[in-house]
């Protein structure tokens, strides 16, 4: 309580609006190979017992957070799709029953992939689930958010371009000591598109159980980047996203999406919207046209975060994809401006970039200002696509840095967005330097909407003790 009054009561410590305090880090990181985990490995293993559940995870199942989807995977028949829960982890006296699919890519069958949704759950409440029958049942648990509302602090992590690596095992375990509780993941999942015929399959079901550590026990809202397409037409496999959209259900319907690929999620404090990169998004298609609507029904009284996660960034002053997001800037900058939206994370560059508060709205072929420009109603966009994958760093940025950009990286790492109320959140990335988790970004985040109302001034060695903060700064 001591501390959300403080938060209520400070805005800016320094500002850094205008670019002047860039910064380019010159940390070298010292690599893990960047070479997936044997098959063999411990990260993998089978859960014991015949036909046990595997590769469980979860995700929100409705708009406002009282529905969780439950996923998992039985291997040697169908398995029952009943999942029993309950709030005591001794009585579980409720449950629902789900269904469950399978497919082939390529020669590989997949296993049978169940999922249910459970609906009508009370808000901020633990709830422990079991899953599977006889020997070969497992137990979980998660926590549901606090009722929607302006005021209600949640714990978020950011996590993208993971893979199956020693480095994503590293990002893995960091983010799971951070005590955040849904992952925001900006896309690129498991990397198994760098292999072929029916090891890309295998990889997709290493990766489930890799994850299912964090994945199983809290939500994972979930974004596609290109490493999801998995077109190969050479194995005869010409149909985008296959396996992520048999394997990773989303809540697309609650908000009236006609694509699992974009829909929205209310969640706490926070409304937060996923769009797809690599979908059609110009003017007059189902994506434009959906984000359009949803952009409108965003009720900042009720949610005063509004939070955009997509994959390939549209700022990025890393020679890697450079300007790939440019078309997708220019269809919705201005959007993101007129609503506006604090924060834009993305992946995609394997490395870690923050912005200041800049536009280049006011740019057409004709006239306007040729580059990004100071813009206080701006979003800050943030790129963490540096979970760990095989692909490695992309360490070669731009010179010389760019006005927009507060602070770049070429590290692997995760990053967590702390909401404390409607004026103020906490953003720490954390650095994975040698299997330590080191913070190394870290600011303070003025919500766009409530936030100009609520301005007070905080000692900054109170808010630095605070926050635990190696380098706080405020935007």
């Amino acid at each position: 309580m001591l501390l959300h009054f403080f938060l209520a009561s400070f805005v800016f410590l320094s500002s850094v609006k205008d670019g002047s305090a860039r910064i380019t880090s010159s940390f070298v990181r010292s690599e893990y190979p960047s070479k997936d985990i044997p098959l063999d490995h411990e990260a993998f293993a089978v859960p014991k017992g015949y036909n046990a559940p595997q590769q469980v995870h979860i995700t929100q199942g409705d708009y406002d957070g009282k529905a969780v989807i439950i996923s998992w995977v039985t291997t040697d028949e169908p398995g029952s799709c009943k999942v029993q829960y309950g709030t005591s982890e001794n009585k579980l006296h409720d449950s629902a029953d789900g269904s469950f699919t399978n497919y082939t890519f390529y020669q590989y069958k997949s296993g049978f992939i169940h999922q249910c949704l459970i609906e009508d759950l009370e808000y901020d409440t633990k709830y422990y689930y079991r899953i599977g029958s006889g020997d070969s049942s497992r137990d979980f648990w998660f926590k549901t958010p606090p009722k929607v509302g302006p005021d209600a602090p949640y714990k978020f992590g950011i996590i993208g371009d993971l893979g199956q690596t020693f480095n994503s095992l590293s990002t893995l375990d960091h983010y799971i000591e951070s005590g955040a509780e849904t992952v925001l993941f900006v896309g690129d999942l498991s990397y198994a598109d760098r292999y072929q015929y029916n090891d890309v399959g295998q990889r997709w079901d290493t990766w489930g159980r890799f994850v299912e550590k964090s994945t199983a026990y809290q939500p994972w809202i979930w974004s596609a980047g290109n490493h999801e397409i998995d077109y190969m037409p050479y194995m005869g496999e010409v149909v985008p996203f296959r396996n992520f959209l048999n394997r990773f259900p989303t809540p697309y319907l609650a908000s009236k999406s006609s694509s699992p690929l974009w829909y929205a999620i209310r969640r706490a404090s926070a409304h937060i919207i996923v769009i797809s990169s690599y979908s059609p998004f110009v003017k007059y298609t189902p994506q434009w046209t959906w984000l359009k609507d949803e952009l409108n029904r965003v009720d900042r009284e009720k949610t005063p975060w509004l939070i955009v996660l997509m994959h390939v960034p549209l700022y990025n002053s890393n020679e890697a994809h450079y300007m790939e997001g440019e078309s997708m800037r220019a269809a919705f900058e201005s959007w993101f401006i007129d609503h506006k939206v604090d924060v834009i994370f993305a992946g995609h560059v394997h490395a870690y970039e923050r912005s200041y508060r800049y536009s280049n709205v006011d740019y057409n072929i004709t006239s306007g200002h040729r580059y990004p420009v100071p813009d206080k109603s701006a979003p800050i966009y943030i790129t963490v696509g540096d979970g760990g994958n095989q692909e490695g760093l992309a360490s070669r940025f731009t010179e010389p840095q760019p006005q927009y950009s507060a602070f770049r990286e070429a590290s692997y790492g995760h990053s967590t967005l702390e909401i404390m109320n409607r004026t103020h959140a906490v953003y720490h990335w954390n650095r994975n330097d040698d299997g330590k988790k080191v913070k190394t970004d870290s600011f303070v985040l003025h919500n766009q909407y409530w936030g100009s109302h609520r301005r007070r001034k905080l000692n900054k060695h109170l808010l630095v003790r605070l926050f635990d903060a190696d380098t706080i700064t405020t935007i």
